[in-house]
């Protein structure tokens, strides 16, 4: 039976460490590894020692250790980033008391992608692959980048860009013919209005860079038959001129979860309550989380249509001419948003397996958030009105499914808010 001396001689251990007697807390903690009976005691006990050693290499070991038996282990995770140099320890804040960021206007950069023969404006085709010369009809192929990892959201939530969101309004000039832009916070592409030139800015480094885009895999006449035969389909009216799809880049962030969640509940069979309880294994890859919030539910539907896990690394060739956004909630925010989407799933889950279960108690405490990616994916989106009302419609600008407000109530109405398409 597990005994609690293992655990005593830890506390010592980090007592005496605390209070800088470091042999007497090698001491206790060297103690506490050899007649450590359970992981946790094991992990908590390499870690500390890894606290006291001024070896690079023998701090590695016990660090490594420590992540050996706990992948998510955070501190761990980021002593072990420092020593290998993937972040630096003055990076790390609290998340409590943020420095400052710098608001009002910025100096920034843009590039600006023009054809190499005629020099006229090249922009992205909405085909997935192409960028094409409006005045020479030049092509130039995108080649296909291979899909970018995750980053680690341990390492990058210790930093201020993991809590930041754009504040800084933005200010370029135009390389075409000069001109002074100013960009809003959160846009990332614009055309110069008076020679059409096609910007996209390059963002600081104190806010989190795109790792993927999905491409336009269609263009606006696509998206407008898609439009069409949807409106069609569900005998949608509208006033005045038929409504004509825009295209845009929105940011999503994704996330990777592991863990395990213990639980508890009661559940009525055989004519009595039973208390039941046990663990589901969580293990969630790329849990997707709008970057932006006043886009309201429909497009909330269309956001788990979106496939992300082979998206190419971002390229902003790909945003030549298409107007892009950069997220308005903050990695930490969507992070917990992510957090209680897994939790709504094992809670569905449990129900699934178990029958109705009341009085259900779980916890969500040994579930970690591993990776995660920040992607700007496609959307066309516009409105039509009728009879003195806006309705909104986006269609999925990756595979074109579409949602949209509708104008029909009831019965009828409901379904069509359910099924979508």
């Amino acid at each position: 039976m597990p005994s609690d001396h293992d655990n005593n001689l830890l506390r010592e251990g980090v007592l005496n460490l605390r209070t800088g007697d470091i042999n007497m807390a090698r001491h206790y903690l060297e103690r506490a590894l050899d007649v450590a009976d359970d992981i946790e005691t094991r992990t908590q006990a390499n870690f500390w020692m890894s606290q006291i050693c001024s070896d690079p290499l023998e701090k590695r070991k016990y660090l490594e250790n420590a992540l050996a038996n706990d992948p998510g282990h955070a501190e761990a995770r980021k002593a072990l980033a420092i020593l290998d140099g993937k972040i630096k320890a003055i990076d790390i804040v609290n998340p409590d008391a943020l420095p400052d960021q710098v608001a009002g206007m910025q100096n920034a950069k843009a590039d600006r992608f023009t054809c190499p023969k005629c020099g006229g404006r090249m922009v992205f085709d909405g085909d997935g692959r192409t960028l094409i010369c409006e005045q020479c009809a030049r092509n130039q192929k995108l080649n296909s980048a291979a899909p970018q990892f995750e980053q680690d959201f341990i390492l990058s939530i210790a930093t201020g860009k993991g809590h930041r969101t754009p504040v800084a309004t933005k200010m370029f000039n135009c390389q075409g013919c000069g001109a002074q832009f100013i960009f809003s916070a959160q846009q990332i592409s614009a055309v110069c209005i008076y020679c059409g030139s096609a910007h996209v800015v390059v963002l600081t480094k104190e806010l989190v860079e795109p790792d993927s885009i999905v491409p336009l895999a269609f263009s606006q006449p696509q998206a407008a038959a898609i439009l069409y035969k949807w409106m069609e389909k569900h005998d949608i009216h509208f006033d005045g001129a038929p409504p004509e799809p825009e295209g845009l880049y929105l940011p999503v962030w994704t996330f990777d979860l592991l863990g395990q969640v213990p639980w508890n509940g009661t559940i009525y069979r055989n004519k009595k309550t039973e208390h039941i309880s046990g663990e589901q294994s969580v293990a969630y890859n790329d849990i997707i989380i709008s970057g932006v919030r006043k886009l309201g539910e429909q497009f909330a539907k269309i956001l788990p249509g979106f496939e992300t896990s082979n998206a190419p690394a971002y390229d902003p060739r790909y945003l030549s001419g298409w107007p892009a956004v950069v997220y308005e909630l903050a990695m930490s925010d969507a992070s917990l948003e992510a957090r209680k989407q897994a939790a709504e799933r094992v809670r569905s889950r449990i129900n699934a397996e178990k029958g109705y279960v009341s009085d259900l108690n779980y916890s969500t405490a040994s579930v970690n958030i591993l990776s995660f990616k920040l992607v700007l994916v496609p959307l066309w989106h516009c409105a039509y009105n009728f009879q003195g009302h806006k309705f909104r419609v986006f269609i999925n600008g990756q595979n074109g499914t579409i949602h949209g407000e509708m104008q029909k109530q009831g019965f009828l109405g409901w379904l069509d808010d359910i099924f979508g398409e």
